[in-house]
């Protein structure tokens, strides 16, 4: 349930069409049965019969239907321009501290950044900023600079300051840690919509949707699994990923070559890794899984670990139907699911053009 706060603010922004909103929340209008953009340009309804939600999936599993007018199911792949220009600032300045007043200033709410940077990334706008500065600082210390040098650089008042906020995000004193790794995190623009990505020195660790309601336990699982620290920033694994994923969208490119750090249970692992034997527009049904890694009788624990899988396109499970051929269900919503395998069949190159 969303405060009265945050309900005023999403009325506001949606009876005024404010575009800066697509994306943070979509509208379900409850005589008409639709849901919608904030930027919808269709005419508003009474404030009384609207109700809000933070994703379309949510919208579609309370019985609305996609607005025809604003399409609310047609992401771009892009975060609002707030977002995008907040995001350019940091890449440019990655050490720089925005607080609160430089937030306002710029016309930003703070409570605004931190519910959607919470909502998109597992943590508020300041902690991306400062796992920010920290990510820069772990590849700066594994480099050889010393702590001091890097603790000045990396927007910090003090070395003890730095020193104690490197611990808890990497869980071990800065010289310690370059031994060590981190998942680094980043935003992929894709024609499904954005896709949060990880990778270690390893390989690619993650790749899901962002709007993705297991995304939050999907990156808790994933620290856990790896024992380190989730950081935002650049890593050439994940431009590798970037890369090869524009060319997978644009039909160039069947099958993905990337290192990939498969971590769950031995049963988990055995169906991930039985996914990537699936020929790209082909279908397999969750009993053909079973059958392959020889437990016939594992087709429902074969459907868990489909949906357990953290690496989305990558390893493909949305290669994986029912029995009968129906599409079944599929973590980024089944719409996605029609989308890839239409791409991988060759039906999908005009809306990529």
């Amino acid at each position: 349930m969303l405060s009265l706060p945050t309900q005023r603010t999403m009325r506001r922004a949606f009876l005024s069409g404010d575009a800066s909103y697509d994306g943070v929340f979509y509208t379900g209008v409850r005589t008409t049965g639709i849901f919608c953009r904030p930027s919808c340009t269709a005419r508003k309804p009474r404030p009384e019969n609207v109700e809000f939600f933070a994703t379309p999936r949510e919208a579609l599993f309370s019985g609305y239907r996609a607005c025809k007018r604003c399409r609310p199911l047609d992401a771009d792949g892009r975060p609002p321009p707030w977002v995008a220009k907040l995001l350019s600032r940091l890449e440019s300045a990655p050490g720089e501290r925005i607080r609160a007043a430089e937030l306002r200033a710029a016309g930003v709410d703070p409570a605004r950044a931190r519910r959607w940077f919470q909502k998109h990334y597992g943590m508020t706008f300041q902690a991306y900023c400062r796992a920010r500065r920290l990510a820069g600082a772990f590849r700066q210390i594994k480099r050889g600079q010393t702590v001091s040098d890097v603790a000045s650089e990396s927007g910090f008042e003090s070395e003890s300051g730095f020193r104690e906020a490197f611990a808890r995000t990497f869980g071990a004193a800065p010289v310690a840690a370059t031994a060590g790794d981190a998942v680094v995190l980043e935003w992929i623009a894709s024609p499904v919509g954005p896709l949060v990505a990880g990778a270690t020195d390893e390989g690619i660790c993650l790749l899901e949707f962002s709007d993705r309601r297991m995304l939050e336990a999907q990156l808790q699982v994933l620290r856990r699994r790896l024992n380190v620290a989730l950081v935002p920033g650049r890593h050439r694994w994940l431009d590798k990923l970037r890369e090869q994923l524009d060319e997978y969208f644009d039909g160039r490119r069947k099958r993905f070559e990337l290192p990939l750090v498969i971590r769950g249970t031995p049963f988990q692992e055995q169906v991930w890794r039985t996914l990537l034997e699936i020929p790209p527009g082909d279908t397999w049904s969750y009993r053909d899984v079973a059958s392959r890694i020889g437990q016939p009788g594992a087709t429902r624990a074969v459907g868990t670990a489909n949906g357990m899988n953290r690496i989305a396109i990558v390893i493909p499970c949305h290669r994986v139907v029912n029995a009968d051929g129906r599409l079944g269900g599929y973590g980024g919503g089944v719409w996605r699911k029609q989308f890839l395998l239409d791409l991988e069949r060759g039906q999908q190159r005009a809306h990529l053009a």
